[in-house]
């Protein structure tokens, strides 16, 4: 049971020198991952078209199959 106490304590101490963002740090690196997530899915679905493509024509799928 020490060992849990002590354990907890520690963890308590540990999250008083966080240093938390600021609502404007927030706001910005949350902009910032929806921007860049928006953009990896717009490239990957481009990739995944275009590799789509030309797999159906190499295999004989033709347009639309």
């Amino acid at each position: 049971m020490d060992k849990i106490t002590k354990f907890l304590k520690e963890v308590v101490a540990e999250l008083r020198k966080v240093t938390w963002p600021t609502k404007d740090e927030l706001i910005g690196s949350t902009i910032v991952t929806v921007v860049v997530s928006v953009i990896v899915s717009i490239f990957i679905g481009i990739v995944d078209r275009v590799l789509t493509f030309i797999v159906q024509i190499i295999f004989g799928g033709g347009f639309g199959s």
